[in-house]
């Protein structure tokens, strides 16, 4: 085999692993500040009343 061959096979074997790495299934976590609850509805931050 020659070195562009193995080196193609090599990058080929690791490209799912690199993609296998990747956070995509995540979800980000939003933070309010003090006085402040978290609106999935509105996706926005709101004051707490009350």
């Amino acid at each position: 085999m020659t070195i562009k061959t193995l080196l193609t096979a090599a990058a080929l074997a690791v490209a799912p692993a690199l993609a296998l790495a990747c956070p995509a299934k995540q979800e980000a976590k939003m933070s309010c500040s003090d006085g402040m609850v978290y609106d999935s509805a509105s996706n926005s931050c709101q004051v707490v009343s009350g």
